[in-house]
């Protein structure tokens, strides 16, 4: 809802908007629960339902939205802070080996849990990673953005090769068994438009059918799991009902479509 906000603000100038974005920015950096180096855990209630975790969600929904909020407010703090959030996150959640991504980290265990490649938490990566560029004014002179640069490469290397025949990836992504979740790959591909790597073509390309194909005649987007924790299981991921329009779906085929249709107006060398 924030970073709704923040272009609803630009796109009009009323300061109700600005007011919102302000009070969620206090939440975040004055109250929100943290631990390790200053780490957001992550949060969907008043409770501590999630102690000590970081999952990729909260790069989107709060890391990106410090960013976008910090570079127009020119406040270097909060710069570092929402860079900080990306750097902490790549530790905990990407697999070095592999490049995907966890779902979640448990920092009390020291553990990744059930330990799944979830394909929306990819998406929510490497869309977010993706954008860090774009908002950020010469954000090679930043280090953690390096980081942030090297963990989306290496993963889009990853993502490239488990793309399925019908031009989307899986709820678990390196899992047969899993079914083709079209959120996950409305982000994974919107992460390879805006990435703007010559290499990614082919696989956006193959991309733009299927999730066509998944767009009712209303603009549902079908196909699109519902809400996942870090499930305990491989089935518990599997059987997440996909059957019902779901606002992460419709959002992140927008930004797909979005990605695509102003690809001349954005597009870059890939290389930062």
């Amino acid at each position: 809802m924030g970073h709704c906000l923040i272009t609803l603000y630009e796109a009009t100038g009323d300061e109700r908007y600005w007011e919102i974005v302000m009070s969620k920015v206090d939440y975040l950096r004055n109250h929100a629960l943290r631990f390790g180096d200053s780490v957001l855990q992550h949060t969907v209630s008043a409770n501590n339902d999630f102690p000590e975790q970081a999952w990729a969600d909260t790069l989107f929904m709060a890391a990106f939205f410090l960013l976008r909020v910090g570079v127009k407010l020119k406040d270097e703090d909060m710069i570092e802070d929402a860079l900080n959030q990306y750097y902490w996150h790549i530790k905990y959640l990407q697999d070095p080996d592999s490049g995907l991504w966890y779902h979640g980290y448990n920092n009390i265990d020291k553990s990744h849990m059930s330990g799944f490649y979830w394909g929306r938490a990819n998406a929510w990566a490497a869309y977010t990673m993706s954008q860090v560029r774009r908002v950020l004014p010469e954000c090679y002179l930043y280090p953690k953005y390096m980081d942030v640069a090297g963990s989306l490469n290496e993963q889009l290397a990853a993502l490239k090769l488990l793309q399925t025949e019908n031009g989307l990836w899986r709820t678990i992504l390196d899992d047969e068994g899993s079914y083709e979740e079209v959120s996950a790959s409305c982000g994974i591909a919107a992460a390879m438009v805006s990435k703007g790597n010559p290499l990614h073509f082919k696989y956006i390309n193959k991309s733009i059918p299927g999730i066509i194909q998944n767009i009712g005649p209303d603009g549902r987007v079908l196909n699109v799991s519902g809400g996942t924790a870090v499930m305990k299981d491989r089935e518990g991921y599997r059987n997440i009902s996909k059957d019902w329009i779901q606002g992460w779906g419709q959002g992140l085929a927008l930004a797909f479509f979005a990605e695509v249709l102003d690809y001349e107006n954005s597009r870059n060398d890939g290389a930062l």
